[in-house]
């Protein structure tokens, strides 16, 4: 009796160990690098953020089953010894660690983590805006994915777009259900042709799917960079 006891305590140690490293193996690891000139500070949701000279590199993970999470850039911060303050583009709250989305204009890193089929589903977006020319792309052997919005976009933004630092969304400037869709019914719009014309594989309007959701197989490790 003592011996099936004894059995059954390391069955469940080695169940729930196995448990833990399955969970481990697979949760998708980010290396977000700064490229850029300047000084920026990263940000995640999931993650939280970090400052990042020219050079630096900030690594993640995130869980299986994680979705609408994004990384982005913030520039021309400044936060005081309890980490509050405030940023040019991509401010999430005056927090350095970012608990929730940031303000646009900010080009987005977005993804969802083992979803249908065991897929993760990665795309970058400019529905937000643009202010820090990015890449996002797979590490892991097993898919190939890039994508790139690396065009001069704040420089030749137009005029009614231009906001300090950025490239404002459409849909942040004009407010209306032909930018904004949120019925789901919607078309390109001219300006958001403007986005798409020099970032194709990146979101330029809510039902832009067709041409800028990606996938790679679960356990898939990532990379982004600012100023690729």
């Amino acid at each position: 009796m003592e011996f099936f006891k004894i059995f059954s305590v390391l069955s469940f140690f080695v169940i729930a160990l196995s448990t833990i490293t399955t969970l481990v193996v697979h949760a998708a690891k980010f290396d977000i690098t700064n490229n850029c000139p300047d000084t920026l500070w990263a940000a995640a949701v999931p993650g939280g953020g970090k400052k990042l000279n020219k050079g630096e590199t900030w690594t993640i993970t995130a869980a299986p089953g994680t979705k609408e999470a994004r990384i982005w850039a913030r520039t021309k911060c400044q936060f005081d010894a309890n980490g509050r303050g405030k940023c040019e583009t991509g401010d999430c709250n005056g927090l350095l660690e970012c608990q929730g989305f940031g303000s646009p204009p900010n080009t987005l890193a977005e993804y969802a983590l083992k979803q249908f089929n065991d897929m993760d589903f990665i795309d970058m977006s400019n529905i937000d805006g643009f202010n820090v020319p990015m890449e996002f792309s797979s590490t892991s052997g097993g898919c190939n994915r890039v994508i790139k919005c690396t065009g001069d976009l704040v420089g030749q933004c137009p005029n009614e777009l231009k906001v300090p630092g950025g490239c404002q969304g459409p849909c942040w400037v004009f407010k209306t259900e032909e930018h904004c869709c949120n019925s789901g019914n919607c078309g390109p719009t001219n300006f958001s042709k403007f986005f798409k014309d020099r970032c194709p594989d990146v979101y330029s309007y809510p039902k832009d799917d067709a041409t800028s959701v990606f996938t790679c197989p679960t356990g898939t490790d990532y990379k982004v960079v600012f100023c690729p």
